[in-house]
């Protein structure tokens, strides 16, 4: 059997290295230094190959990386508008609460139309119809009322709403009067 002169070279290296009675590994090391640079000036190609990272690789690397930014960042912008869009609905629910108990509270209350504006560019408006009572429930003691409260406000070119109605119970009123 017969070696390549690097692989016999390989192999005596491995019995100097094992050798006891060698005194420093300086021999060693420059038959060592020596095949490297062999293998070095042949052109490693295969072996230098998976040094580092390629143009291409860094490439993707960075639009991959651009990509998925971009995507953050939209969701992020997303998740703020919705925030305060939430934030606008729970202010008109909240003068729309409001509106109704004010409403609510006055003790003779007639059919009508109210309106009027918040201080922070909301606006109000109040309908108070009498529901008519069908054939069955003209013999109740009471008449009901409709308040239905439409609350409105601007954002930007666009106009939001909220309604909130309810029925409340009113004297009856007579025919004669």
């Amino acid at each position: 059997m017969t070696l390549s002169p690097a692989r016999s070279a390989w192999r005596y290296l491995e019995i100097l290295k094992n050798h006891r009675n060698a005194v420093d590994g300086t021999f060693y090391g420059a038959i060592k230094i020596r095949m490297q640079r062999r293998d070095w000036a042949k052109g490693d190609i295969l072996r230098r190959s998976h040094s580092g990272f390629v143009l291409i690789e860094i490439l993707v690397a960075i639009s991959v990386l651009a990509i998925s930014l971009v995507v953050i960042l939209q969701l992020f912008s997303g998740g703020l508008k919705t925030r305060k869009l939430s934030e606008e609905y729970a202010r008109g629910v909240f003068h729309a609460r409001e509106k109704m108990a004010e409403i609510q509270m006055v003790p003779d209350l007639s059919e009508g139309d109210l309106q009027g504006e918040f201080e922070d560019a909301y606006q109000w408006r109040a309908v108070i119809t009498r529901v008519v009572p069908e054939e069955a429930e003209e013999n109740l003691p009471v008449d009901l009322l409709n308040i239905q409260v439409n609350i409105t406000w601007r954002e930007g070119a666009k106009e939001k709403s909220f309604v909130v109605s309810t029925l409340r119970a009113a004297k009856k009123e007579t025919d004669g009067s």
